[in-house]
């Protein structure tokens, strides 16, 4: 039985979680190197707001303008 504060996620949504935490795995580890690659940790972290972008269009589209995504 689902209530109006349950929160059902998306197949796509959930592929824009696991990728955006890879992106984000794969940044930290580029800047841990011992010379990081400054263009590549660019395109990361362009790739990981593109894919920030997308999930807060998905739940804005779902949920409303109420629904805000936070770090946790």
């Amino acid at each position: 039985n689902l209530f109006k504060e349950d929160v059902v996620m998306t197949f796509s949504s959930f592929r824009f979680i696991q990728y955006h935490q890879k992106l984000d795995s794969e940044l930290r580890a580029e800047l841990a190197r011992r010379w990081p690659d400054v263009f590549r940790i660019q395109k990361l972290k362009r790739l990981k707001l593109v894919v920030k972008d997308r999930l807060a269009k998905g739940a804005a589209k779902t949920f409303g303008k109420r629904l805000r995504l936070q770090k946790i």
